[in-house]
């Protein structure tokens, strides 16, 4: 008999996500169990832990992915209604907010992976592409984070003015530049590499420096310096 025509209160405890939880802790859980134990329950067809592999396999296993998911495409899982739905992007919610909580204030950028780790949580899974501006100080320490611009699926308006501005603000000396590609693709546009040298160009006239630009997906990132684009 397969396992999603068991009943869930006939599985062992060790087989029941949410026993198995009290008992070994949540490291011991799958993700399809830990989306189970959120859905709580099934469909007649379906346990709980196969609607989280339904959704899982939706999501091409990826928690990043999942994370792109919105209430109406976690509706149209059979066996998901808007509690469990709420519950499930609830849950996703907290896992990027504790993301963020646990970046220092005053780190430094001292490689483009950290950059990607700091603007991973607030980007990268957006379905809509943003530029923001990392301003620092001599040290690369971060002195403020600014949303430049907030546009639709395959770009967004970039004011150079507004930029500037936090920039003398602050009292920065340094930049790092990001945006997100909600299509995934880590590759510069002809409009990256051109709002890119837009910025270097006005930020030499300021002495200040540009150090990188990141292009972030929920797939990855690419790094302007890293990969020679300045």
């Amino acid at each position: 008999m397969s396992e999603n025509a068991i009943p869930l209160s006939e599985w062992a405890n060790d087989d029941k996500p949410r026993e198995k939880l009290s008992l070994k802790g949540p490291q011991a859980l799958s993700d399809a169990e830990l989306i189970a134990v959120l859905l709580g329950t099934g469909t007649p067809q379906d346990s709980a832990v196969m609607v989280g592999r339904k959704i899982l396999s939706r999501a091409e296993n990826s928690l990043s992915i999942l994370g792109t998911l919105n209430l109406q495409q976690l509706l149209m899982f059979k066996g998901v209604g808007q509690t469990k739905a709420v519950r499930v992007l609830a849950a996703l919610e907290l896992g990027r907010r504790r993301a963020l909580a646990e970046i220092p204030k005053r780190i430094s950028l001292s490689t483009s992976s950290v950059g990607y780790q700091l603007m991973q949580p607030l980007i990268a899974d957006l379905p809509h592409e943003e530029f923001w501006v990392l301003h620092l100080n001599n040290s690369n320490q971060i002195l403020h984070k600014q949303q430049v611009s907030k546009g639709g699926l395959t770009g967004t308006f970039v004011d150079l003015r507004i930029i500037f501005k936090t920039t003398l603000e602050y009292s920065a000396v340094a930049l790092v530049l990001c945006h997100n590609h909600p299509s995934g693709k880590l590759k510069p546009s002809e409009a990256d590499l051109q709002i890119t040298r837009k910025i270097v160009s006005a930020a030499q006239a300021l002495d200040i420096r540009v150090l990188d630009h990141l292009i972030i997906s929920s797939y990855g990132y690419l790094s302007f310096a890293d990969e020679g684009f300045m």
